[in-house]
Order: structure tokens, then sequence, then C-alpha cells
């Protein structure tokens, strides 16, 4: 089942890909030329000096522009496995793809399933253990945050971005549906997941925490966010966030390729000049 291209899904695209690569520099001038100024190129009287870290501070690495995005697929997984048994998992899938004709389309799949406990023993909640204050964070950019009060605990935090021609995957007992939601006949273990107009949202919440994952597409009021969060106040809980961003890259032809690469040394105030 498709759906018309939303205005998330491209602030999603958007967002991934103002992400540039860091440059480092070393402050040891007594170097030998760069390649590229080798051999022939003294003959030509070619110059070149070290650039001090604070002109570099202000260079951008290279990135992948809009126009070359044409397509993504984001996959959002939290689980929470509890020592007496109980599980709380959502999962959801949004691939957002584009035709011949420059159209943009949405596929979107979600998932939410808990599982009371299958033994009599304890879930390891801790009443007396405080694990707060993460929700209140807010960061422009990728955000991970873990706050643990107990012993014997597995929980990680994951989020990966990469350029790749990934499919929506199979999300077994998932549907067509922007957003799943279950919980246990007590209310005691949720789990629920959405994507909306106002980004993507991930929540577990069991007796001894709460796991959570968002995506906040660009605004007026804020850059895009990616933040994911581990409250654990208990004794042998294993927890884990798993975010994955896949940018799909339409083929460039050789002569682009090459006006893209003047056009970025054109731009690069550190080159070394006659």
């Amino acid at each position: 089942m498709k759906h018309p291209f939303s205005p998330l899904g491209l602030a999603l695209c958007l967002s991934a890909c103002s992400v540039a690569s860091g440059v480092s520099a070393s402050e040891n001038t007594a170097m030998a030329s760069p390649g590229f100024l080798s051999t022939g190129a003294a003959s030509q009287a070619v110059k070149w000096q070290a650039v001090d870290d604070d002109v570099l501070a202000s260079q951008t690495g290279k990135y992948a522009g809009s126009s070359m995005i044409s397509g993504f697929v984001l996959n959002l997984l939290s689980q929470w496995h509890l020592p007496d048994g109980a599980t709380a998992v959502a999962q959801g899938s949004l691939a957002v793809t584009a035709n011949a004709d420059d159209q943009m389309s949405a596929q979107v799949r979600t998932s939410a399933h808990v599982h009371d406990r299958t033994n009599a023993g304890s879930n390891g909640a801790n009443p007396h253990a405080i694990a707060t204050g993460g929700q209140n964070i807010s960061v422009n950019g990728v955000s991970q945050v873990t706050q643990v009060a107990g012993n014997g605990n597995v929980g990680s935090n994951s989020t990966t971005i990469d350029f790749s021609n990934a499919s929506i995957p199979s999300i077994p007992g998932g549907a067509n549906s922007p957003s799943a939601n279950a919980s246990n006949a007590s209310g005691s273990i949720k789990a629920s997941i959405a994507f909306d107009s106002g980004g993507v949202t991930v929540a577990l919440k069991t007796p001894a925490g709460l796991a959570a994952q968002s995506v906040a597409p660009n605004n007026t009021q804020q850059a895009g966010a990616v933040a994911q969060l581990l409250q654990i106040a208990g004794n042998n809980q294993a927890v884990s966030n798993a975010l994955q961003l896949h940018l799909q890259t339409q083929q460039m032809s050789g002569n682009l390729l090459r006006q893209l690469g003047v056009m970025q040394a054109l731009q690069n105030r550190s080159m070394p000049g006659r």
C-alpha cells in the first residue's frame, strides 16, 4: 500500500543529508609536499602553505546534496526484555521513493507487541530506584541518553546512516498503518510507534523504566533531531533502541561528477595558489 509523499518524508531526507564529514589537521609544518604538487608541478612554480586549524574549522566536508537523494528507508526498532519473561517490542519502517517523473511516494509499516510474563519470577523493577530527566534534554542533531539505576542491566542505543539501495523490510505481524500500539492486560507494559506530521515517535513503558526514540523533522523553530533514550530503574533488564537510515542516490553522469568536483575545488579557500 502506497501513500502520497508527505512533508515528513522530505524533511527526514533533507535533515539526514545535512550530515557533513569532519576535517582535522596537524600543526606540524615540516611536511613533504602533497602528491598533487610533486614532479611536474614543481617546474610550474606552484606554492603551497599549511592552513591553520582556525581556517579549517570553517570548512565543510563533502556532503550529499538534496538533489542527489532519490529516496530513503528509515527503520526503527525498540525492545525490552524483563527477567520474568515479559517483553515489549515496537517496530516501524518508512520507505520513500521517486519515480521517473520525480514524483515521490511513501510506504509505511508498523508493529507493536507485548507478551506478558511467562514465569513467576520477579520483573526486576525497583520502586526505590530513580532514573529521570532524560525526556527534558533537547539537542539538534543526534542525541543518545542512557540512565541506569540497578544491577545486571544491558542497554544499547544505536544509530546508523549509510548509502544503500535497501528496500522496506518485512515486519512480522506488521500492518500498512502509520501507527501501532499494544499493552498487557494490566496496562503495566506498553509499546507504541507513530509516524505523523510531527515526526516519528517510539515508546516502550515497563515497571522498570522507559525506552524511547524520536525523529523530529526540520521546521521554522528548530533543526532536525534524532533522539534515543533509555531509562532503566531495576535489575537484569535487557533493552535496546536501534535506528537505521538508508539513503538512496540517483546515478550521476561523468560530466556532472566532474562539474561538481570543479565547483567544490573553487569553493575551497585552502586551495594552493601560485
